[in-house]
């Protein structure tokens, strides 16, 4: 069985309601985020931190016609590294747009390979789409009017983590809003840009979440 990890938008399961152009909480989950669950993916716990398959955040909003989507990974890294591309790890957006916020009308399958020396992405079952969308990283690649990236960004993460963990240690809140661990970091991102007439069913809400699961077990 492969080991699966889950992230979700903003910390929970959010409904974005394209209906009426709002974005709006949903109901309490628990999720993953950067260097979670620290026993698998925190190198300051893990001698061997499974990198590739910690999903950090999914980030999700839309224009008048277009739902954006962000799934981060494998952050947060120094800048002279390369991008996880792993072709063992297969990432999934999951998009549910009826009454049942569970179930993934439209689950995005992505995985990685090479061809000799060349590192290319594989994003599977984009709504509006006839077949996989195949490209190099680091190119913006397009079919069926669905636009995607996979590379290398910046971690757009704000977070103290120093200040997380002298709390959780001490007791005392000891955070610091000008203090930001993820400033000038990378991270390995997949944006997909798809059109809201794709997605929509309707005045139900959309609901995003992304799963991660590693072929082959643990690391």
């Amino acid at each position: 069985m492969p080991r699966l990890y889950q992230g979700f938008l903003l910390g929970g399961v959010v409904a974005l309601s394209l209906a009426s152009g709002l974005l709006v909480g949903g109901r309490q989950v628990r999720a993953a985020d950067h260097l979670d669950p620290p026993a698998r993916t925190d190198p300051a716990v893990d001698l061997t931190p499974d990198k590739a398959a910690d999903i950090t955040d999914v980030y999700a909003w839309h224009t008048d016609t277009s739902l954006i989507i962000a799934l981060n990974f494998a952050g947060p890294q120094a800048t002279n590294l390369p991008g996880a591309y792993d072709r063992d790890v297969l990432y999934t957006i999951n998009i549910s747009n009826d009454a049942n916020p569970t179930t993934s009308e439209f689950p995005i399958e992505i995985r990685f390979g090479q061809d000799g020396t060349s590192t290319g992405v594989q994003i599977k079952g984009a709504p509006g789409t006839t077949g996989p969308i195949v490209g190099p990283v680091e190119t913006d690649l397009q079919k069926d009017g669905v636009l995607a990236h996979a590379g290398l960004l910046d971690d757009p993460f704000f977070f103290d983590l120093q200040g997380f963990r002298a709390t959780k240690s001490t007791g005392k809140l000891s955070f610091d809003n000008t203090r930001n661990f993820f400033a000038g970091q990378n991270l390995t991102s997949v944006v997909l840009q798809i059109p809201r007439a794709a997605v929509e069913n309707g005045t139900n809400p959309i609901r995003i979440w992304a799963t991660s699961a590693r072929f082959g077990g643990q690391l």
